[in-house]
């Protein structure tokens, strides 16, 4: 964890793979806090670090980017907005920094539906060549029909066992939570997913959420948490093994 780390404790131990996890800051829901992107990603991170560097990876988890692309929130209340354009920016000036000291593998772990590094990792790869970026939606790491019910969309059923397990103390009880009841766009292209544009939330959704939160538990949390965790370290491991030059068989 950079963020707790030392100056002696960098020098013992080269970084092999830097992971840059990024969240959000919007509503979740009525019972759980406008951070839950962020807490999401700090635990992930900070567990699949711990159980990569167990297993002999020098990872680096640097600290979490609070800040997601929200376009399609921005009339609700203290919804904070940030452009692909300025996270373009921000990886562009942390990939220089690294690759001046010799790290070379570098993972974005994401925890918010709303970022998609893609077209900017593409775009890193011409700037970088040397520098291999990789992306993981934690969200999307495992089945969530094996762990939940209904999973949901945003601050459902998934989310809420995951807060629950992770920041209990940051969860409201659940009987102020809204139902998550989503409205499907009326566009049969859209429904049928071969078209796609971003939700406006406020058409989409009254409470903000996507999904029923209301059979949640932290035992949910916690064996969903241990799984992604645990498939998140191996990638960890596996990346900084790989040797860049020699990675296609």
């Amino acid at each position: 964890m950079l963020k707790e780390a030392a100056l002696p404790d960098v020098l013992r131990h080269p970084c092999a793979v830097a992971v840059l996890p990024w969240g959000a800051t919007e509503a979740h829901n009525r019972h759980l806090p406008y951070g839950t992107d962020i807490y999401e990603c700090d635990h992930v991170a900070a567990e699949a670090g711990r159980i990569a560097w167990e297993a002999g990876a020098h990872v680096s988890i640097l600290p979490t980017v609070p800040f997601g692309v929200n376009s399609g929130q921005l009339e609700i209340p203290m919804t904070l907005h940030v452009s692909p354009e300025t996270q373009t920016a921000i990886l562009e000036d942390l990939v220089a920094g690294l690759e001046a000291h010799a790290v070379r593998k570098f993972v974005i772990l994401n925890g918010h539906g709303g970022n998609d590094f893609r077209s900017i990792v593409r775009s890193l790869q011409a700037t970088f060549p040397g520098v291999f970026v990789s992306v993981v939606n934690w969200y999307r790491v495992v089945d969530d029909r094996a762990f939940f019910d209904e999973p949901g969309d945003h601050a459902g059923e998934l989310e809420t066992s995951l807060m629950m397990h992770v920041e209990p103390g940051l969860v409201r009880p659940l009987e102020t939570a809204g139902p998550g009841a989503g409205r499907a766009v009326r566009l049969a292209a859209h429904r049928e997913g071969w078209a796609w544009a971003p939700r406006h939330w406020p058409s989409a959704t009254d409470d903000t959420g996507v999904g029923n939160p209301k059979a949640a538990t932290s035992d949910k949390g916690a064996r969903y948490f241990a799984a992604v965790t645990e498939r998140i370290a191996a990638y960890l491991v596996d990346l900084a093994r790989a040797d860049l030059d020699d990675l296609y068989a």
